[in-house]
């Protein structure tokens, strides 16, 4: 949760210092603040007031603005890419050989086109709508669903072909300090396509990242506030108030000395996500084809199939990445 919430926090802080103004560090008694760490502390005190003044109907509506804005932004960059490219696609299929190229197979699919975690995250949102929403219907909710996920698939499509059109044949040596890669990203699209498609690519960068930042904020302090309810039996009035005051504090005293680290971080919280979808695969299945779920809405056979066959490729890949280690 902590290790999450500190990769994403920090990635959306190098983007933001790279777009906006440049913090100089800070020196707080013994403490050195730089700017990233700056925008990180800005960053999720902002997330912090939403979720809290505007709780989830906020956080709905904010969404859907920034996912409209992401979406646009991206596909629009992805076109200019496309156009812009003289070189020739090779479409040669290329299976990783060694442990640096499998960790990075593992660690993006870990988040793309989400974390599978998200199923017990949309879950308790569909729960929160339901309380706020009169003609709330089961098959709404299963609408919105595919509909979100099936434009996160198209979006981490796009970003995959940015990052082939523009970053494969750069020779560019990315760092793992969140601000400087943040402006190494911005500076090759605007060196490709003019100084024009700064606006476009910065918000692109940013609206996902912060979009991200924000749910995941609110995601992981509501599912343990739900687990804290089921495991003791009880329910806590300042529950969701006590966890994501947590897991800010917690992230920011990650930041504070790992702030560095942009890149291992990254790569943890992404590699965990992956080592830990074959357990929410097994539970997400037992749930739904067991007796809590109503026998109207239990998958089909083609579903079970389907579903099987993902646990085993989510273990074989787990176990495949394990023996490399």
């Amino acid at each position: 949760m902590f290790v999450i919430q500190m990769a994403v926090t920090i990635v959306t802080a190098g983007i933001a210092s790279s777009l906006f103004y440049e913090f100089k560090p800070l020196s707080i008694g013994a403490l050195a603040l730089s700017s990233v760490q700056i925008w990180s502390i800005i960053i999720l005190a902002i997330c912090l007031s939403i979720l809290l003044l505007g709780k989830y109907k906020l956080l709905d509506k904010l969404i859907k603005i920034i996912i409209i804005t992401l979406s646009v932004s991206t596909i629009a960059a992805v076109i200019m890419a496309l156009f812009n490219n003289t070189q020739s696609l090779s479409l040669r299929q290329i299976l990783p050989q060694n442990t640096i190229e499998i960790t990075f197979l593992i660690a993006f699919m870990g988040w793309m086109p989400a974390p599978l975690d998200i199923s017990v995250w949309h879950s308790l949102w569909t729960l929160e709508k339901k309380k706020n929403q009169m003609d709330f219907s089961a098959k709404g909710s299963l609408f919105d669903f595919n509909i979100g996920y099936m434009g996160t698939i198209i979006l981490g499509i796009s970003f995959v072909l940015l990052g082939a059109l523009v970053m494969f044949n750069s020779d560019e040596a990315f760092s793992s300090s969140a601000t400087i890669f943040a402006a190494q990203l911005i500076e090759m699209y605007t060196s490709n396509f003019g100084n024009w498609a700064y606006v476009i690519i910065g918000v692109a960068a940013f609206t996902t990242m912060f979009s991200t930042t924000l749910t995941t904020l609110d995601a992981s302090p509501r599912s343990m506030d739900r687990t804290s309810e089921l495991l003791l039996n009880k329910t806590f009035k300042f529950g969701y108030l006590f966890w994501i005051i947590l897991l800010c504090l917690g992230t920011v005293y990650i930041f504070l000395f790992l702030g560095s680290e942009m890149g291992l971080l990254v790569k943890i919280a992404t590699i965990l996500s992956f080592i830990t979808a074959p357990f929410y695969a097994i539970i997400n299945y037992i749930l739904i084809s067991g007796r809590f779920t109503p026998r109207a809405w239990r998958p089909n056979k083609y579903l079970h199939i389907l579903s099987w066959l993902g646990i085993l490729f989510l273990l074989g890949f787990s176990l495949w990445y394990l023996t490399t280690l």
